[in-house]
C-alpha cells in the first residue's frame, strides 16, 4: 500500500483553529460529518501547531535508530528457509547429527595428461593447496591422487593397490566424481567445516578457494550446494543495497522532474529512510534477522513511501491554488487521511497473507513489510508537519510538465468509459477467463540453478559438472543399521554389522544405479559401505572385520561418512543433475524413496539436493492460499470501511484482474513460480488496491457535490487519477529497478509487479467506473468548505 493515514495526516493541509472550515468527509458513510470533521480538524491543527517539537522528536528517533539498525544481519543458513519443526528440514538435522553434515565444495578441471604421474602429481599439488584453505576439513579431502596412492596405506596395501585390476577397479569406483568419463576431467572434493568451528566466516573461505581456482592452469571450476546458496545470499546482499540506492535515486529523480522542487523531493526521502532506519533497529531489537527475500526491505518501503507522497504531494498543490500553506495542510489532511488510513490497513492484509507461507524467509517478509508500512504511518506524522510548514523556501510543488497532456489522455478514457462500456466490459472479461485458464497450467520450478543468471560463475561451474562428471545434486537414502558398541570386544555375538546385511546394502545401491524414470534420467552415482567392504578382494582380508580395517587404511573416512554404528544409521550416498525439470527431480526423489523402503522400511530421502526440490514445491499452493487470504482480507477490510459488502466485492475485481493477467500470463508463456512469484500475488494486491481506495473516495466527493455518475467519474480521472498516474509511474519504476538483480527470483518479481501495477491502474480506470454504475455507493453527509 502506498499511502498511510499519518502520512496523508502530515500533508493534508488545513486552515488554524482560528478559522475552521467545514470540510467534505471522506469518511465511512455511517460516520456523520458532526462526528468526523471536528476529530479530522482537531488532528490536522495538533500536528500544525506541534510541527517543531513533533519534527524534532522524529529526527532524534532517526539518530537513535542508527546504531542498532547497523547490527541488522542477513541470516545465510538453509535452516532459515524452513519453520523450526519441518519435516523436510527434521530429517536433514537429523542426517547432520549423524554423519557431521554434507557440506562440500567441488573443484574440477580438465587435464589431457591426468592419468601420467605428471597429471597425478598436478592433482595432489592443487588438493594440497585447497586443504589448507581456513573452513575446509583437510584430512577429508578427496581427490584422485590419494585415491589411487594413499599416502598413509601400509605396504601391503600399496602392493595390493598396484595390482592393473584394482587400479582399474579405483578408477570405476571414483568414476563420476573424482574422475570423469573422459578419463581427463578431474574432481577434488572439500569437505567444510562447521560454520561454528571454522576460524573465518564462510563467504571468506569460498572466495580463497575461487581465488585457487582462478590462478590455477588451467582454471577450475567451483561448486556445490553450499557455494549456490552462499552465492545466492551473496547476490541478494549485495543486491539489498544497490537496489535500495538505485530504486532511491530514480525515485528521487522522478519526483524532481515532475514536481521541480528540492523540499518534496527530500521529504519522502527523509521519510523512507526514517521508516527504514525505524524498521531495522526493531527488527534486531527484536532478535530477528533479514532472509533471502527481506533483504529488498530498503527497495520496497522506498517505493512504498514514495508512492504515498506522490498522492499528498498532488493534492497539496490542488490546494494552493486557492489556500495558503496551512489551509491547504488541513484540507489535504482531511481529504487524504480515510485513504490513506484504509490504505494502510489493506497493505497489512496484503503483506500479511504471506505468513500463510511455508517458506519462513517468504512470511518474515511480509511481517518486515508490514511493519515498515505501518512506520511510514508514524514517519509521516512526526517529520511531514515540520518538513511541509516550515520556512518559505522552495516550499511549493510545480506542475509536472505534460500534465495538459495526461489530463487530456485521462479525458478521453473516462469518456471511453461512458460511451464504450459494453464494448470495454466484454473485452476486459473475454481477458479475465483467458487468464483464469493459464493459471492451470502454471508449473513450479524446482532447478536451484536456475535463480542465477547464465553467465554467472556458479552456472559455468554447474554445467562443467553437470556435463562431465555426472552432476552436483548430492542428497542421501539412509535407515536403520546394526548397533554396534565403540569397544568392539564387548559386542555380542550376532550383533552388529555383518555380510547377510551388506548384502542388503548392495541390492538396494544397484537398484538405485538402475533407477531410471520415464525420461532415462536416473542417478548418477550411488555408493553404499558395501562398496567399499566388496571392492577388498579375499586374498586382502577376508573377515568382515578385516575387510573394514583394510578399507580404513585406504579411505579414513570412508566408513563414518556412511554408518554411525552408536546411532544405528547407515546411508547410500547419490549423485544427481541439479539442472532438471522439477517433475523429474521430484519423482525421482520419490521412486528412490520407495526402492529402499522395499528392503528398508523407514528409509528416507535427505540432504540438501532434497531440500531445496521440497522447498520450490511448496511455493504454487503458498502462492494460491495467500492470493485467496488477501482477497478475503481485503474485502473484509473494504467491507468495514464502506460499510457495504457490494462495495468490498466491486473494489476486489480491478485488483484481481491484474493478478489474473499476470499469473495467468505467467502459465501461458512459461514462466515458472519459484520464490520471487510466489509473492507476486498478495503483494500486487496488497498495493494497488489503495489506488482503488482513492479513487472510490475521489468518487464519492463528487457524487456528494451533486455530480450524477459520469461528471464524478471525469472528475475523478481529472484529479484523483492524475495522482494514480503519478504514483504509478513511481511504483513501475521502482520496481523495474529489480531487474538489475543477479537472483533470477527478484528480477521476475520486480519485472511482474511492474506489470501488475500497470493493470491496477487501468482496472482502476477503466474497470472500478464501469461496475460504480451499477453499484449504489454510500454517500457521506458533505459541505464545501468555506472561504477564507
Amino acid at each position: 500500500m502506498r499511502t498511510p493515514f499519518i502520512l496523508s495526516v502530515l500533508f493534508d493541509n488545513g486552515s488554524p483553529l482560528s478559522n475552521p472550515n467545514k470540510i467534505r468527509l471522506t469518511m465511512p458513510p455511517d460516520a456523520s460529518e458532526h462526528e468526523q470533521a471536528p476529530r479530522l480538524a482537531a488532528a490536522a491543527d495538533w500536528l500544525v501547531n506541534h510541527r517543531q517539537l513533533l519534527f524534532v522528536i522524529g529526527i532524534l528517533l532517526v539518530v537513535a535508530a542508527i546504531l542498532p539498525a547497523s547490527r541488522l544481519k542477513l541470516d545465510e543458513s538453509i535452516e532459515s528457509f524452513y519453520a523450526p519443526d519441518d519435516p523436510y528440514l527434521l530429517d536433514y538435522l537429523d542426517s547432520k547429527e549423524a554423519f557431521g553434515g554434507d557440506e562440500f565444495v567441488f573443484v574440477a578441471y580438465h587435464d589431457p595428461e591426468l592419468l601420467e604421474p605428471e597429471g597425478l602429481k598436478r592433482v595432489q599439488t592443487f588438493a594440497d593447496q585447497l586443504s589448507v584453505v581456513p573452513g575446509i576439513r583437510s584430512e577429508s579431502t578427496q581427490c584422485l591422487a590419494t585415491m589411487l596412492a594413499p599416502p598413509d596405506a601400509n605396504l601391503a596395501v600399496r602392493l595390493f593397490l598396484r595390482f592393473p585390476r584394482t587400479h582399474e577397479n579405483l578408477l570405476n569406483f571414483s568414476r563420476r566424481i573424482l574422475i570423469g568419463d573422459d578419463n581427463e576431467t578431474t574432481g577434488i572434493v572439500l569437505r567444510l567445516l562447521p560454520q561454528s568451528e571454522s576460524p573465518i566466516p564462510r563467504r571468506e573461505t569460498f572466495a580463497r578457494i575461487r581465488e585457487l581456482a582462478d590462478a590455477h592452469d588451467p582454471p577450475a571450476f567451483v561448486t556445490g550446494e553450499a557455494v549456490m546458496t552462499h552465492d545466492m545470499f551473496r547476490y541478494v546482499e549485495q543486491d539489498g543495497a544497490l537496489l535500495g540506492i538505485a530504486t532511491s535515486g530514480l525515485l528521487i529523480l522522478i519526483i524532481l522532474l515532475l514536481f521541480r522542487s528540492l523540499r518534496w523531493m527530500v521529504l519522502p526521502l527523509l521519510l523512507v529512510h526514517a521508516s527504514l532506519l525505524w524498521t531495522k533497529a526493531l527488527l534486531v531489537l527484536s532478535g530477528t534477522k533479514l532472509s533471502m527475500v527481506s533483504s529488498i526491505l530498503t527497495s520496497l518501503i522506498t517505493i512504498i513511501g514514495i508512492a504515498t507522497v506522490m498522492h499528498v504531494t498532488v493534492r497539496f498543490r490542488e490546494l494552493r491554488n486557492s489556500m495558503d500553506r496551512f489551509a491547504a495542510f488541513r484540507q489535504a489532511f482531511i481529504d487524504l487521511a480515510p485513504a490513506t488510513f484504509w490504505s494502510c490497513v489493506t497493505t497489512a492484509v496484503g503483506f500479511g497473507a504471506l505468513l500463510s507461507s511455508g517458506i519462513t524467509p517468504v512470511r518474515s517478509f511480509g511481517m518486515m513489510v508490514a511493519l515498515g508500512t505501518m512506520l511510514i504511518l508514524v514517519a509521516g506524522g512526526l517529520l511531514l508537519p515540520g518538513g511541509v510548514l516550515i520556512g518559505q523556501l522552495d516550499a511549493d510543488p510545480h506542475n509536472p510538465p505534460a500534465e495538459k497532456r495526461l489530463l487530456g489522455m485521462l479525458s478521453k478514457i473516462s469518456h471511453g468509459v461512458q460511451y464504450r462500456s459494453t464494448l470495454l466490459l466484454t473485452l476486459l472479461t473475454a481477458i479475465s477467463l483467458l487468464a483464469a485458464v493459464g493459471m492451470s497450467r502454471l508449473r513450479v520450478e524446482t532447478d536451484f540453478s536456475k535463480n542465477f543468471r547464465a553467465n554467472s560463475p556458479i552456472i559455468k561451474s554447474i554445467h562443467f559438472f553437470e556435463d562431465r562428471l555426472g552432476g552436483v545434486g548430492n542428497w542421501e537414502i539412509n535407515f536403520s543399521a546394526p548397533i554396534e558398541q565403540a569397544d568392539s570386544d564387548q559386542q555380542a555375538e550376532g550383533e552388529g554389522l555383518d555380510f547377510d546385511f551388506l548384502a542388503r546394502v548392495t541390492s538396494i545401491a544397484e537398484s538405485l544405479r538402475d533407477l531410471k524414470m520415464s525420461d532415462g534420467t536416473g542417478p548418477t552415482k550411488a555408493v553404499g559401505l558395501s562398496d567399499g567392504v566388496d571392492f577388498i578382494p579375499g586374498l586382502a582380508a577376508r573377515s568382515l572385520e578385516q575387510k573394514r580395517s583394510v578399507m580404513k587404511l585406504m579411505q579414513p573416512e570412508f566408513e563414518e561418512s556412511l554408518y554411525n554404528a552408536e546411532q544405528g544409521r547407515m546411508r547410500i550416498m547419490l549423485r544427481a543433475r541439479e539442472q532438471q525439470p522439477a517433475e523429474t527431480k521430484l519423482a525421482l526423489i520419490q521412486k528412490a524413496e520407495e526402492v529402499a523402503r522395499a528392503e528398508f522400511p523407514d528409509a528416507k530421502a535427505t540432504g540438501l539436493y532434497v531440500l531445496l526440490s521440497h522447498l520450490i514445491e511448496s511455493l504454487l499452493s503458498d502462492q494460491l492460499v495467500a492470493f485467496g487470504l488477501a482477497a478475503a482480507g481485503i474485502l473484509v477490510m473494504m467491507t468495514i470501511a464502506f460499510r457495504s459488502i457490494w462495495i468490498g466485492l466491486v473494489m476486489l475485481v480491478p485488483n484481481t484482474f491484474p493478478i489474473l493477467i499476470v499469473i495467468g500470463g505467467m502459465g501461458w508463456l512459461g514462466v515458472p513460480v519459484n520464490i520471487g512469484t510466489a509473492m507476486i500475488a498478495s503483494v500486487s494486491m496488497g498495493l494497488t488496491v489503495d489506488s482503488s481506495i482513492h479513487y472510490l473516495i475521489g468518487y464519492r466527493r463528487a457524487r456528494a457535490a451533486g455530480l450524477d455518475h459520469y461528471s464524478a467519474i471525469h472528475q475523478t480521472h481529472a484529479g484523483v487519477g492524475r495522482a494514480l498516474v503519478f504514483a504509478s509511474i513511481a511504483l513501475v519504476l521502482g520496481f523495474t529497478v529489480l531487474s538489475l538483480s543477479h537472483f533470477i527470483p527478484l528480477i521476475y518479481f520486480g519485472v511482474l509487479v511492474s506489470i501488475a501495477m500497470l493493470g491496477g491502474l487501468l482496472g482502476d480506470l477503466v474497470l472500478l467506473p464501469l461496475l460504480l454504475y451499477w453499484v449504489p455507493v454510500p454517500l457521506p453527509e458533505t459541505t464545501a468548505p468555506s472561504p477564507e
